[in-house]
């Protein structure tokens, strides 16, 4: 521990200026920001509990008021109706009895309300605006004692009344109080915490800005190293960082980037000049990680028909036009039908591959023949193009004709008999191929035959 310690404070003694004025500024910066978060935090409960008061305890002291209010309101109505006989009072009664359930209902849409006897508050004022409905259908005479029954009923329903919306009022004015001690020890709980943390904190900053100064430092003299390596081409062994931070996350990036300019500086190699496709090097360590992966896939070798002829025709120039045309066809493709792990490459010559999912293969097939028969014809001749063929001459001097350029595509797939390797499944689709030239229109051919099965191929 102590050797620890003295490591410690030799590397903190070795310090430039620059870095001592960064563990400062970030030991009050961390410390800031914890006293921040604790102020913000006391700061939002006080809200909270404020907001809670205003919603809900100050609105139910105010309601129940204006109900007491509304309740006498309606026992003078409704005893100057019994006096005065007059349908002028029945009628200011009832308005005050539509006031005070419009409050009962306004109460019933507050917060944290389930636990008020609301239902039997209704339930009661109901009773009680029926007795005087009663009254006023009856007429009977004050001094009959069945006026004065009916009377103390109605003072006992005003009474029991009374106090369920009393008791309302005074439960939301305890609970008012309680959460005004609650806002005052959240308050004095905030102040001691944040001048423990000032103090605290300030000597916890500095031991962290210490420990993070260091790991930042080894981590970025480790990172400086690896890309010196990785701009002298050495992509395998670059200087750990063990660091779990975002400096280690951003030593995976680089080893994931070391690893794919490693790739792309292998493909670069590999890469056909002409369409700037993947070269055979490239199709081969794809198509062999997939299969030994066991990935369903589909291998789409494609290629073009009469393309010879057309080249002896027009030349060469015009040639290479057709293989790049081809090239850009087939990626855009392959792009539009949205398979983001399809693979297209350029074996050489007139042949291109598309490794692709089982499920994929065909809507790519047909969409790269119904592109390339639309495509081809625009680089003939007019003449050619409407003879359909282009006329040549052999040796001999013997006229012979060639058919406008198609497409054949030929593919093997695993799904019904396992493939081993890359030599395995070329077998296969130069087999495929062949037979795809059969046809004199384009075309895909698929090979279905199984392990050991007969040949079966549509």
């Amino acid at each position: 521990m102590n050797n620890t310690l003295k490591r410690a404070l030799a590397r903190l003694f070795r310090l430039t200026i620059a870095k001592k004025l960064l563990l400062g500024f970030l030991s009050y910066g961390i410390l800031t920001l914890l006293i921040t978060v604790i102020a913000l935090s006391s700061l939002q409960r006080l809200n909270e509990i404020n907001h809670r008061i205003i919603e809900r305890d100050v609105r139910l002291i105010q309601m129940t008021d204006e109900m007491i209010e509304a309740l006498l309101a309606q026992e003078l109505y409704g005893r100057r109706s019994f006096i005065l006989k007059s349908s002028e009072m029945e009628t200011l009664f009832l308005k005050r009895s539509e006031e005070f359930e419009k409050l009962l209902r306004q109460m019933g849409n507050l917060p944290d309300v389930s636990n008020l006897p609301l239902d039997r508050i209704a339930a009661l004022h109901q009773e009680y605006s029926h007795l005087f409905k009663m009254g006023w259908e009856k007429r009977e005479d004050f001094s009959s004692r069945a006026f004065q029954e009916h009377d103390r009923q109605i003072r006992r329903k005003q009474e029991e009344l009374f106090q369920l919306v009393k008791g309302i009022s005074l439960d939301a004015r305890e609970d008012q109080n309680e959460k005004s001690l609650k806002t005052l020890s959240i308050g004095r709980s905030a102040f001691w915490m944040t001048a423990g943390l000032s103090i605290g904190g300030l000597l916890l900053g500095i031991i962290i800005a210490l420990i993070i100064t260091r790991n930042i430092s080894t981590s970025i003299h480790r990172l400086k190293l690896s890309t010196h390596e990785i701009s002298e081409g050495k992509f395998d062994h670059l200087p750990e960082v063990r660091s779990q931070d975002e400096l280690g996350d951003l030593f995976q990036a680089f080893q994931k980037m070391a690893q794919r300019l490693k790739r792309l500086e292998e493909m670069s190699l590999d890469a056909n000049p002409l369409t700037h496709l993947p070269g055979s090097v490239a199709i081969e360590n794809v198509l062999n990680k997939r299969l030994k992966e066991g990935a369903p896939l589909a291998f789409c070798q494609l290629d073009l028909s009469n393309f010879k002829a057309f080249n002896d025709r027009y030349g060469y120039v015009r040639g290479n036009e057709v293989i790049q045309a081809t090239a850009k066809m087939v990626a855009d493709v392959v792009k539009a039908q949205g398979d983001r792990g399809a693979f297209v490459g350029h074996i050489g010559g007139d042949d291109f591959v598309v490794i692709t999912s089982p499920e994929g293969y065909e809507k790519i097939c047909l969409a790269v023949i119904d592109s390339f028969d639309k495509m081809v014809l625009d680089f003939y001749d007019i003449e050619d193009r409407q003879r359909g063929c282009i006329q040549g001459e052999t040796r001999q001097g013997q006229k012979v004709s060639f058919p406008i350029m198609t497409i054949g595509i030929a593919v093997v797939t695993n799904q019904h008999r396992g493939l081993q390797n890359y030599v395995q499944v070329g077998e296969i689709a130069a087999e495929m191929k062949n037979y795809a030239k059969s046809f004199s229109r384009s075309i895909f051919v698929v090979d279905r035959r199984k392990d050991n099965g007969p040949r079966q191929t549509d």
